[in-house]
């Protein structure tokens, strides 16, 4: 009979935790893509990049909404419970508040697991595809590389502009700013420019132009009636270097310790591209994310879990209530922002990693000595 209690309990958390996860990743991952869909297509590249791209981005949306929707489905479904009086058929039926508990507290065990397979594995892995996909993807110049009446500055140093395009896809008052270096750049106006078709190269063929070159502050200048401007030179403005957060766990470890310990810099520094002391507070705090946050998730089944101590017939209920969630919100804010605080102090970040346990440990002995009071 307990067992069933059991099961049913947690598959009403379950379902209703897995329904705020999806829908509230759902959501926010929408409105990324909108900001997805500026950055890959105006800078040249497929509708199917983009899909792939913002897809990859996915898992690191779940691991963000993780603690809220645990926290906010586990203490929607106890509170549902307590309300409508149902918890009372637990403890009729033999079940003692401190087994309910432990039971929750494995629980929330298993889904940390879960979580940290989500930031040390998943994450990493598909932002790296997503990286790769960037750097590998080609330009779609021809549909999307040049925008009529919008300065186009997408690609490194280069600039492009259309007053108009006709029916036949040619584009009309082109211009073009190509920046050499700081102080010399090349200037090409032309009266038409059209992609030109069958080459492995996005060339632009320009008509009646002219070209500007500024050089050591010498101008020079030609005009022309056709003219071949090759784009395949340069390269988006999108990063494409691979960043801290898109390196697998098991390399920022081993980064770190190397860093810390100053051994083997030449070659782990081929394996981790940023791995310099001087960025050793980012690769710590990026193992402070994946490794450390989620360990808030048993201290947050046990603050939620207050809500069975008190009984809604006791005076004040409602707003003890109010107060757990509360306190459950200030320790999710709490764990991001210790992040902060995340350095290259060995006691400093090892007291910040106990900081979960304790508080766990802590409200451990609190419901124990409660408990045996009631």
């Amino acid at each position: 009979m307990k067992k069933v209690i059991y099961r049913n309990f947690l598959k009403d958390c379950l379902i209703f935790f897995t329904i705020a996860l999806i829908s509230g990743s759902t959501i926010i991952w929408v409105f990324q893509a909108v900001n997805y869909l500026d950055i890959i297509i105006d800078d040249g590249r497929n509708y199917l990049v983009y899909l792939q791209y913002s897809l990859l981005n996915f898992p690191k949306i779940l691991t963000r909404i993780f603690p809220f929707a645990f926290f906010f489905s586990f203490s929607y479904v106890i509170s549902k419970y307590e309300i409508k009086n149902e918890l009372i058929i637990f403890w009729n039926n033999g079940v003692k508040k401190i087994n309910f508990i432990n039971y929750f507290f494995i629980v929330s065990i298993f889904l940390l697991l879960i979580q940290i397979i989500l930031t040390t594995i998943i994450v990493p892995k598909s932002q790296n595809l997503a990286r790769n996909l960037m750097r590998t993807s080609e330009f779609n110049f021809v549909e999307n590389f040049i925008k009529v009446k919008k300065f186009n500055a997408t690609i490194n140093n280069l600039t492009i502009y259309s007053e108009d395009k006709d029916n036949n896809e040619s584009y009309k008052n082109i211009y073009i700013k190509r920046k050499i270096n700081d102080k010399d750049f090349q200037i090409i106006f032309a009266k038409k420019g059209e992609f030109k078709t069958n080459s492995n190269n996005p060339t632009l063929l320009l008509y009646e132009g002219e070209n500007i070159n500024i050089s050591n502050e010498n101008i020079t200048n030609f005009s022309f009636e056709k003219s071949e401007f090759n784009l395949s030179p340069f390269s988006s403005n999108t990063i494409l270097v691979k960043k801290t957060q898109e390196h697998f766990t098991e390399e920022l470890i081993e980064c770190a310790i190397n860093l810390i310990n100053k051994t083997n810099l030449e070659k782990i520094i081929k394996k981790v591209r940023n791995c310099e002391v001087k960025n050793l507070n980012n690769i710590l705090s990026e193992l402070y994310k994946r490794l450390v946050i989620p360990l808030y998730l048993p201290a947050l089944m046990l603050t939620l879990l207050l809500l069975i101590v008190y009984s809604k017939e006791k005076i004040n209920y409602s707003k003890k209530r109010v107060l757990v969630f509360l306190i459950g919100f200030f320790i999710i804010i709490f764990s991001e922002t210790t992040l902060r605080f995340v350095k290259d102090s060995n006691a400093r970040n090892f007291l910040i990693i106990l900081l979960p346990i304790i508080l766990s440990i802590t409200y451990y002995f609190y419901y124990l000595s409660i408990l045996k009071k009631n």
